[in-house]
């Protein structure tokens, strides 16, 4: 294809400056020059045809004299900074215009491709007035993107001829997690944690900060009544503790190969993604200390810990972008920096895939020096797959060929659980749709009974 037709092909795909003949055009210009052409049949000759054919193309120009210029389009895109994940978002053009002339208008914003959008837009815009367009957008990739023009084809009350032009506007958007599970936590954390009782409620005695005086109430401690506000309001009274504020959590989030795995609607990475910010959201709104480290073969994120809700930002901005590394993870790596940066005691939550860790035999006993100094637990999405096949009813051989090695992969991992929880390491394997919840109930347990 010669540049001239690229260029001309440009016109015809929203691309750069121009005009281009409307449908209604084409087919009344169709019509009209086959009448011309059939009066050939009764004498009129050819040069006069032609001659038509020129007047009628040269008078339909005059249609163009009817819309604005150009310049006297002015757009503008309204578009939130941030947006979530795989969440529907309104888009919003609008489009001043600067003329008595009033125009029908189709548009198409230069969105990314991976963006899903329900575009063109068509509307009517007045004359010296503003009109605004919208759109749905759903973003189903992670990342910083550029929305940078808008395509813009628009035409008179006539409809013959349309211009065509392409407005430069700049926009930076960043796709980040899905925080549907942490804006549930941050609205009601009782509500969220729905099987929190009293075994996740329970703590040493005597361990914890001082919160407040209240009523005693059947089932509370004896050793904790105040009898010196007891005897002064004439009621038992009883202390409260609460876990102790201040601790360090460090967030572990492995980005190997593993994590790609596809699941219901995402991978590992983004379940791994979505149940770490809830846990720091959990952990910051109880006065700890967070950090966050993103890791596969090298580190290639860290945050140091720091507290207040100011850190959720700087967490989210930092790793908004992860990406899933075609690579094994490096566990030993990513815990010697650890070691390296962190020297404080804390909750260090890893979220892996539980098979890869554990087929990893050399990082058992590197991990022996961590566990003096750290506490460790291991939070994985289970693999629902496995367990389906596992408990599957074999119809021939190769059904029961299947389930015999997912059996053997069940057994294999239980063996290994035991072998390291015997270490002292904590381990969590959820659903995919309760990873956040269970991740942010084990650190609420692990807080409340002061094993940090």
């Amino acid at each position: 294809m010669t540049k001239l037709l690229k260029n001309l092909w440009a016109r015809f795909l929203f691309q750069d400056r121009g005009i281009v003949p409307t449908r209604r055009f084409l087919v009344g210009y169709a019509i009209l020059s086959l009448i011309i052409t059939l009066l050939t049949l009764v004498g009129l000759s050819w040069t006069t045809v032609i001659l038509l054919n020129v007047f009628v193309l040269l008078a339909s120009l005059l249609d163009l004299r009817f819309t604005p210029k150009r310049s006297q389009l002015k757009f503008r895109r309204l578009i939130s900074q941030q947006l979530e994940r795989g969440l529907p978002y309104k888009v919003a053009i609008e489009v001043r215009n600067e003329s008595d002339l009033s125009c029908n208008m189709k548009l198409i914003d230069g969105t990314p491709q991976s963006f899903q959008v329900d575009l063109p837009l068509e509307g009517e815009v007045t004359g010296t007035g503003t009109t605004t367009l919208t759109y749905d957008v759903i973003a189903p990739v992670r990342g910083f993107y550029q929305l940078k023009k808008i395509y813009v084809r628009y035409y008179s009350a006539y409809g013959l001829w349309q211009k065509q032009t392409a407005q430069e506007i700049i926009d930076e958007v960043k796709v980040i997690p899905d925080l549907t599970e942490t804006k549930k936590y941050l609205e009601d954390a009782q509500h969220y944690l729905m099987h929190e009782g009293m075994k996740i409620r329970k703590r040493k005695s005597g361990v914890g900060e001082f919160s407040q005086i209240r009523n005693y109430v059947v089932g509370d401690d004896p050793r904790k009544i105040n009898w010196r506000q007891t005897a002064k309001l004439q009621a038992v009274m009883t202390n409260e503790l609460e876990p102790e504020h201040g601790k360090h959590v460090m967030l572990l989030i492995d980005c190997g190969r593993m994590m790609g795995a596809e699941l219901k609607s995402a991978n590992r990475l983004e379940r791994a993604l979505e149940a770490s910010i809830t846990v720091a959201a959990a952990a910051l709104g109880n006065g700890d200390y967070v950090g966050v480290i993103a890791f596969s073969k090298d580190v290639s994120v860290f945050v140091p810990p720091d507290k207040g809700m100011a850190q959720l930002q700087k967490i989210l901005h930092a790793i908004y972008d992860l990406k899933v590394d075609a690579v094994e993870s490096n566990y030993v790596q990513a815990l010697n920096y650890l070691q390296a940066v962190q020297k404080k005691r804390s909750l260090i939550l890893l979220f892996s895939d539980m098979q890869t860790f554990l087929q990893e035999d050399r990082t058992l006993g590197y991990f022996e020096g961590i566990k003096r100094r750290h506490l460790f637990l291991l939070v994985t999405i289970q693999d629902e797959l496995l367990v389906k096949r596992a408990k599957e009813d074999p119809n021939d051989v190769n059904q029961a060929m299947i389930k015999g090695v997912a059996q053997q992969q069940i057994l294999y991992k239980k063996r290994q659980k035991v072998k390291w929880e015997k270490r002292g390491f904590l381990m969590v394997e959820a659903k995919e749709e309760r990873l956040a919840t269970d991740a942010v109930s084990h650190y609420i347990q692990i807080m409340n009974q002061g094993l940090l």
